[in-house]
């Protein structure tokens, strides 16, 4: 039987009634047809319309009418809603209307707080500040939970903007007190050997703040509790306001707690003293909010929306298109499987879990996407076989994503995982942690502008992978990555931790990106043909403890094992990789090369425990105050070698590196126009002119304003 010649269209409006065809865009004059009403209905529709036939050229389009729909219930189609190559089944917004998939409600009733009891506990400064509503009333009971890795946490927004749950301090952290090493139940936290975060259940605080609070058993706590890239939430069990002891629910932190670390207090009547918080006494069903501008002239919504929006499972060539999904306690979308399956120029905003999920399935993809104000991250995929390194083609390609992880303080903007997936044009910023982090083999990660994240956590890369050897055949390129610092030393472009081993870091731009490159004890990295400005380091490597290769929480053997590292296809494409045990010494970073790359104007290299012949060090223009700081092997303390040192200038040149005291030729860095000048000393050491052009968001069908963030 041939395909039908003409592409089918159906409709779905606020004004439709699901018994209509579906096939008009709006209803009759008689009102007897017109659009659908509901998404499941067009689903269904679509599912008949197959049976009854080949799927028509073009396929089939659902157009989804202007208006605010609101979700209760997840979109799932599975491989019986799927088009073909030639006839696609697209799900998009009606041209020129604003299609938005709410999964909150709207509240309503605020009245003047006038509860003696309630008064009593709020600043007198503040009363007239503040005003109430009765969820219960408002057909509101789940509430959900404080902790956003529950995948329920209710949130409240007005007028389409975030607001806090009301905490102390209002801004910054408090710290740790002493953490009392004697009490009923030792949780003894242990790493080689050393204690780490070893506890009682409990820590002491410093102040009397929590003096003015009345007893309550859902004040909680939120902090990065031992490490600044490891944070949790945790219920308060009890305050102890003699001792000044906070004791915390289980499950505790996984590293335990340090005295120093940071944390704040949420969900406290009595510290709701600013604009832009609230309150949720989850007995009574009582919202207590201090709206940032008078709160009859605004809309307050909460998030009741519990699982996704949208779920693809095993579906192919399907596309959603142009759709605004905001205000959901969960993740927005998964795709599971399937091929050539795409959430294209959507909107993704106030969502409380992370965005698009993609696992597995091959040509699967988010583009074009403008992802911000969310709880946590945006993209993860994952793809491919990594047996057999078959790659799984999956992408992310052209999303602005911005203001991400603002609840969870640890992940990603991208993650990816498998083989064989890319990350392209993206323009990540304004983030606590990592802009992209990676795991796995082959994948492609190119052309992202990326700035101003690690802005909340510390020993942690914009771009990161670690701890395992058998992760190879990545490329990072063309990328430009800039205004990289967060709180403390550790803030990093590209970080290749505890061993990551073998990645290309070719044609990239770094300014102001703290340590720019990070070879973090791993073999195999080459790094190529970058410019480096202003960097605290611009290549930093050195060497891991040996013991923490058989840490139980590296497991860099057993991870060998797992791929049969020593077998085909991986002993064939990764030689180096079969052979990484025989010299005795896989923890020596062996095998790195840092080649015709250009640095001006901070510190080139940073070389720890290692000598200069370690590292293949060649053809590199450098233009730093400082080249090299040098801690040599069996030396205590590292040296810093200046411009004009002989010892580091002859060692440099013996590798034909040039040294100048000037500025490389950068065309005009005020501007921050990277491009060499023609007469620049770094194109007779070979390097190769860089398409800073290309790098960032581009226009096309889905991305059509430009951006300029």
């Amino acid at each position: 039987m041939s395909q039908q010649s003409k592409e089918a269209v159906f409709y779905v409006s606020l004004s439709g009634t699901d018994s209509w065809s579906g096939k008009l865009a709006e209803p009759n004059s008689s009102k007897t047809d017109g659009p659908f009403a509901t998404l499941e209905k067009a689903r269904d529709a679509i599912r008949d319309f197959k049976k009854a036939g080949p799927l028509p050229d073009g396929g089939i389009t659902v157009y989804i009418r202007g208006g605010n729909y609101s979700i209760s219930t997840t979109l799932k189609l599975t491989a019986e809603d799927s088009g073909t190559e030639s006839s696609p089944i697209i799900w998009q917004a009606y041209p020129g209307e604003e299609v938005h998939f709410i999964g909150g409600k709207v509240i309503t009733d605020f009245e003047p707080v006038d509860d003696p009891a309630t008064l009593e506990r709020i600043d007198k400064a503040y009363h007239d500040q503040i005003y109430s509503t009765n969820l219960k009333a408002q057909g509101i009971t789940d509430y959900g939970e404080i902790d956003p890795k529950s995948g329920n946490r209710m949130e409240l927004f007005f007028n389409n903007e975030y607001m806090t749950i009301a905490r102390y301090p209002n801004e910054g952290w408090l710290r740790v007190g002493e953490v009392p090493q004697t009490g009923e139940k030792l949780i003894d936290l242990r790493t080689d050997g050393i204690t780490l975060g070893q506890h009682y259940g409990r820590f002491k605080y410093e102040g009397d703040r929590p003096d003015r609070w009345a007893e309550s058993d859902d004040i909680w706590v939120h902090g990065y509790w031992v490490y600044d890239w490891s944070d949790s939430f945790h219920r308060v069990v009890k305050l102890d306001k003699n001792k000044k002891e906070i004791y915390l629910s289980e499950p505790y932190h996984g590293y335990g707690y340090r005295q120093g670390q940071r944390y704040y207090f949420l969900n406290i009547l009595e510290e709701l003293d600013s604009p832009g918080e609230w309150y949720l006494d989850r007995k009574s069903g009582i919202l207590y909010f201090w709206s940032p501008s008078p709160i009859n002239e605004g809309i307050a919504l909460v998030t009741t929306l519990k699982e996704l929006f949208l779920a693809l499972e095993e579906t192919s060539h399907i596309t959603f298109k142009g759709i605004i999904f905001e205000a959901s306690r969960a993740s927005a979308v998964s795709i599971s499987g399937g091929t050539n399956n795409k959430i294209a120029g959507c909107i993704f905003r106030n969502i409380a879990g992370n965005v698009v999920t993609i696992n597995g399935g091959t040509e699967n993809g988010v583009i074009g996407c403008d992802i911000y104000d969310i709880a946590g991250s945006a993209i993860s995929i994952s793809g491919g076989d990594r047996k057999t390194l078959t790659p799984g083609c999956n992408y992310a390609t052209n999303n602005h994503i911005h203001h991400y992880c603002r609840v969870i303080g640890i992940g990603g903007a991208i993650n990816i995982s498998g083989v064989g997936n890319r990350v392209a044009h993206n323009l990540i910023h304004d983030a606590p942690h990592h802009a992209i982090n990676f795991s796995g083999n082959e994948h492609i990660i190119e052309f992202n502008e990326i700035h101003d994240v690690l802005k909340e956590t510390d020993d942690a890369g914009a771009i990161y992978s670690g701890r395992d050897w058998t992760f190879r055949g990545n490329v990072i390129r063309h990328n430009y990555i800039h205004h990289i610092k967060g709180p403390g030393r550790w803030g990093l472009g590209v970080y290749f931790d505890d061993n990551y081993s073998s990645a290309l870091v070719y044609g990239n731009v770094f300014y102001k990106a703290g340590v720019a490159v990070h070879i973090g004890g791993g073999r195999d990295c080459i790094v190529e043909n970058n410019i480096f400005v202003e960097s605290q380091e611009s290549v930093n490597i050195g060497v891991r403890p040996r013991e923490w290769l058989r840490h139980p929480g590296h497991r860099m053997y057993e991870k060998l094992e797992e791929v049969n590292y020593d077998k085909p296809p991986y002993s064939t494409k990764y030689p180096e990789l079969a052979a990484i045990l025989d010299d005795g010494d896989p923890g020596f970073p062996a095998g790195n090369v840092i080649v015709r790359n250009v640095s001006y104007g901070g510190r080139w290299m940073g070389i720890h425990s290692l000598d200069f012949e370690d590292v293949e060090v060649k053809h590199n223009l450098i233009a730093d105050p400082e080249i090299i700081n040098w801690r040599k092997p069996d030396a205590k303390e590292s040296g810093t070698y200046k411009y004009g040192d002989r010892e580091i200038t002859d060692i440099l040149a013996k590798y034909d590196n040039k040294v100048i005291d000037s500025d490389p030729g950068l065309v005009d860095m005020e501007k921050e126009n990277f491009q060499l000048k023609d007469d620049s000393p770094a194109w007779k050491l070979g390097f190769k002119r860089i398409p800073i052009e290309k790098i960032g968001l581009y226009k096309d069908e889905y991305r059509t304003a430009w951006i300029d963030d």
